[in-house]
């Protein structure tokens, strides 16, 4: 964008819209393709990758830039289609199936095992006794979202794409 320089400034001052424009529907194709790798690499469901991404900040006069904000920290088992299985519950964290030892979805004696509404589809592990809390996985939203594919995803498009239709626009509104 630094070799843009003086065009920009000129674009901004008789076009103020423009590139807020351009900036928002290359951002919005980032965003896409940003969604699809982090599906693929926290093995998370479609619908939980966009609630957690949620509304980027989009550019506007006066602010050329696209904010994508995600939210959460370490996602619980529940989201990752968890099984019982003897012994514990297998769960699907990055992807890959993963067995947890000493975990439940059920309660009850062993051939007996029930369902517990109070658990809401929630898998959980003892802590202390008769305690026990959530079953964590070690998915961590923001944390995957800076690295790997995901990463690898945003910079093939936004980069590449917004220099093009940055030129495009220079090209054909200042020339």
């Amino acid at each position: 964008m630094i070799k843009f320089g003086r065009s920009i400034d000129r674009l901004n001052k008789e076009f103020p819209r423009v590139i807020p424009q351009e900036i928002n529907k290359v951002g919005n194709r980032a965003k896409t393709q940003v969604i699809r790798a982090l599906t693929k690499q926290t093995g998370l469901d479609r619908r939980v990758i966009v609630a957690a991404v949620g509304n980027p900040s989009k550019a506007r006069p006066g602010k050329l830039s696209y904010d994508m904000r995600t939210r959460g920290g370490n996602i619980r088992l529940k989201y990752l289609k968890p099984k019982e299985s003897d012994g514990g519950v297998v769960a699907k964290p990055f992807g890959k199936k993963t067995y947890y030892p000493g975990a439940f979805l059920k309660g009850g004696a062993v051939g007996n095992r029930k369902t517990v509404d109070a658990f809401n589809g929630h898998v959980m592990v003892r802590t202390k006794g008769r305690l026990f809390t959530y079953a964590r996985s070690g998915v961590v939203i923001p944390t995957e979202m800076t690295q790997g594919a995901t990463l690898a995803a945003f910079d093939k498009v936004a980069g590449p794409l917004l220099e093009q239709r940055v030129q495009k626009v220079i090209d054909k509104l200042l020339k």
